[in-house]
This record gives structure tokens, sequence and C-alpha cells, in this order.
């Protein structure tokens, strides 16, 4: 059974797989790391190999007590890939986009696919059907758009995020949600329309954790599936390992 790790800005998930299923997913703060992972070894004694892929700050005692009681594989861009990376600039490609990559290679492999996390950041990650990773782009999330408002501007409000009731905002709430939610939902569409109008059969796949906000909105056929990163650091754990 493998352990999968994900450190994000803000939290950390944890995951158990047994070969390719994943078993359970939990989320914790950045301060229960440690005593997260305790508990699902106590919970699943034929835990033995680990994963870490950390964009955030992982405490040194976190990585000690895993390199004491797991066969532990730290992301970076000296891991082995199933892919080729033909990124200008691999060593500033985020690992969770490698994660990203690396999922669709396992799950649809010799096709051309559009990855799009939503997350803090949008990002976009396209591999060919020939294996060759192309890159994409990065804006900013939904979340970020909403601070964005509030910080830059003097009197405009800082918001939940919420979908709009109207896309003509008739009043600043509404503005504001229609201009974030409706443009948002533009760009996703736009990039896919112009990704689609150059590779033929093109596979989507929206993850991140506003999957299921934007999911019911987007023009085009998709794929949503919130756990595919922890799903691509699985993949590439059995892919350096005999896990």
């Amino acid at each position: 059974m493998n352990l999968v790790i994900d450190v994000g800005n803000t939290r950390t998930k944890l995951a158990v797989f047994d070969k390719n299923n994943i078993i359970t997913v939990v989320v914790v703060s950045q301060s229960e790391v440690l005593d997260g992972i305790k508990e699902l070894r106590k919970s699943y004694s034929q835990l033995h190999l680990a994963i870490v892929s950390s964009v955030g700050v992982l405490d040194q005692a976190v990585v000690n007590y895993l390199n004491i009681h797991f066969n532990l594989l730290v992301l970076s861009h000296e891991t082995p890939l199933p892919f080729n990376n033909l990124y200008a600039t691999p060593k500033t490609l985020g690992i969770d986009r490698i994660a990203l990559v690396c999922a669709s290679v396992q799950q649809f492999s010799n096709k051309n696919v559009l990855i799009i996390d939503a997350g803090t950041c949008i990002t976009y990650d396209f591999i060919t059907n020939t294996n060759d990773y192309l890159g994409g782009s990065i804006s900013p999330g939904i979340r970020m758009r909403y601070h964005a408002l509030h910080n830059q501007t003097a009197k405009l409000p800082l918001l939940e995020t919420q979908f709009p009731e109207h896309f003509i905002g008739n009043s600043t709430i509404n503005a504001i949600n229609s201009g974030i939610v409706y443009g948002v939902l533009s760009e996703i569409d736009g990039i896919i329309e112009r990704y689609s109008a150059d590779y033929s059969d093109l596979t989507i796949i929206l993850t991140g954790g506003d999957t299921n906000f934007l999911s019911k909105q987007l023009k085009s056929s998709i794929f949503a599936n919130s756990n595919f990163l922890l799903e691509g650091l699985n993949f590439i754990l059995q892919h350096n390992t005999n896990g």
C-alpha cells in the first residue's frame, strides 16, 4: 500500500492507495500533517511506500518521520518521469503540474490531453498523443481574483465565491460575482477552443478545489476528477518502485 502526500499552499492531502485504487483521502492543516500520517499508519499496517509532493513547506519533523518509517520518494525535477518533458525551463515546472501530467499518461495514454487545475491558480497543461509534454499556461484562480479586486481597490468588498444571479450585474456585489465567475468560465472555454482547433480528439480533464463549482457550467465535455493529482503521484511512485 502507498501513502501519497500532497502539500499545497494552505492545506495538505493524505491519501492511501492499494495499487491503483484510492482507499481514503484525509485533508489536514499544515500543523496536523504528522498526526494525520501517524493515524493512517495505525489504520493501514501495510503502508510502506510514500511519496511527497510539496508546493508549500513541509515540516522537517514530518520528513524525518517518513524517512524512518517509509521507503520515501520526494518528487523533484530529477525524478524519472513517464513522459517526454519539452518544457523550455523544466526546473521551473511546478511539481504539482508534473503529477497531473503523469496521471494523464496513466489514464489517457496515446491521446491529446488538456489538464485544467482550478485551484489557487488555474493551470493548463497539455500533453500530446505521442507522449510529449509541451507546456500550458497559468492564470489567477477564482479566490485570487476576489482578493485582488478587494486588495487593489479602495472600496470593493471581499466576497465569498458565489455564482452570479445574472450575467449583467445590477449591483456591485452581482457585478463582482459576474465578472469573476463568467470571466473564469469564458477563459476556460476559450482556451479549450484554441487547443481543440489545433489538436483533434482532445481529452479535457478538470481538477482542483473549484472542480465542482465550475464543471456543470462549462460548455465543453470534460472529465471532472478532484483526485487526479493524487492519482498522478501514486503513478509516479509506482513508476519508480515496485509499488
